[in-house]
């Protein structure tokens, strides 16, 4: 949990540093959504959610900034050693720092979110298991993407890094923990001024 008080207390400092320049950059809110299936298939099928971002355009062609949201994990049944693991949903809320490069005022993008990733819902990963899902891990999301003054239309890998944790082991298998999604969204963006 301290690394998460740290996280955010950096990104606090992060966010006031950008909107003291408030005044000379432009600012933005991005709301978007997002979907896609789930990386690897093992105990999700996919995800969908929702994001909202702060964006400082520091340059004409980099933008830096804060980000949250939730990504809905759909549980998917599997089959372990001749085993049947129910597993649960799950969420994720990402608080992470904010990266974007555009080299044009239209056109391709690149960026990335790095942070945390807060993982939420049942206690167990699946309910037929006694195995704890995890709390969280490190946050990543790159994507790449088509922008205009008011869209971001974007390919996108999001996952949350969990080491071992919510590892279910049944009679010499295992099924890995998997918070990861590749996929698709979309942001409007809604100017703040200068």
């Amino acid at each position: 949990m301290n690394k998460v008080k740290a996280l955010l207390a950096g990104l606090a400092l992060f966010f006031v540093a950008g909107t003291a320049n408030a005044q000379s950059m432009k600012n933005t809110l991005k709301i978007g959504a997002l979907a896609g299936p789930s990386v690897a298939s093992r105990n999700a099928s996919a995800a969908a959610g929702l994001n909202v971002a702060y964006q400082n355009l520091i340059t004409p062609h980099l933008g830096l900034g804060v980000t949250t949201g939730y990504h809905h994990h759909f549980g998917k049944d599997k089959d372990v050693s001749n085993t049947t693991l129910k597993n649960n949903d799950f969420g994720v809320i990402p608080v992470a720092a904010l990266f974007r490069y555009y080299p044009k005022s239209e056109g391709i993008y690149v960026g990335t979110d790095l942070g945390y990733g807060v993982i939420t819902g049942d206690d167990k990963v699946a309910s037929n298991s006694s195995v704890e899902r995890p709390n969280g891990g490190f946050y990543l999301k790159p994507e790449v993407g088509y922008h205009n003054r008011h869209w971001n239309i974007f390919a996108h890998y999001t996952k949350v890094f969990t080491g071992s944790d919510g590892t279910i082991r049944v009679n010499g298998a295992s099924q890995k923990y998997n918070a990861g999604i590749i996929g698709v969204g979309l942001a409007y963006n809604i100017g703040l001024g200068r």
